[in-house]
């Protein structure tokens, strides 16, 4: 018996990709929040930066400044979130919620030269980066990441429903 796919239609697709544009709104609403509630709400914010510390250096000097405080991420970092979320608001565009599918790997490699030319280049100490550089590479590698998440997502539930329906009581008698 052939197992089921997730629901035929942009319905499936259309709340992964809700999903992850809420998901992607509310991080980056977070980084501006850590600087925005350090009088307000200290206990907030120090939790916010620990957060985001497990992902990011937080440098003070590759950071950009909100209300006189760094925010929770670096400027790539930034750049990342941000273009993540450019990404999201781009997808439907692009993919039309119908089944999605990767990109080619050309496109993901494409988008992360600059990237990983920046950090490589900064890592061995032959140059150091603007800010404003730091936060390009970090937009221009962000926007294509969603269109391998929403993807990942999608290829997940097919996955879980496949090996549910697989194990299914039902079948087992």
């Amino acid at each position: 018996m052939k197992a089921p796919d997730m629901k035929k239609g942009p319905n499936t697709v259309l709340m992964i990709w809700l999903f992850v544009l809420f998901g992607s709104f509310v991080g980056n609403a977070a980084i501006f929040a850590a600087p925005a509630l350090r009088h307000r709400a200290p206990q907030v914010s120090a939790l916010t930066y620990a957060v985001f510390s497990s992902f990011c250096h937080q440098l003070p000097e590759r950071s950009f400044f909100f209300r006189g405080f760094p925010l929770a991420v670096c400027g790539r970092c930034l750049g990342i979130y941000l273009g993540f979320s450019a990404g999201t608001i781009l997808y439907p565009f692009l993919c039309r919620f119908k089944r999605p599918s990767l990109p080619p790997t050309s496109i993901f490699v494409l988008f992360s030269l600059p990237i990983g030319l920046d950090f490589v280049g900064t890592f061995l100490g032959l140059w150091a980066s603007p800010i404003g550089l730091r936060l390009a590479v970090g937009l221009i590698w962000g926007i294509v990441l969603p269109f391998y998440l929403i993807t990942g997502f999608y290829e997940a539930g097919q996955l879980l429903i496949r090996n549910y329906h697989l194990k299914s009581p039902a079948e087992t008698k």
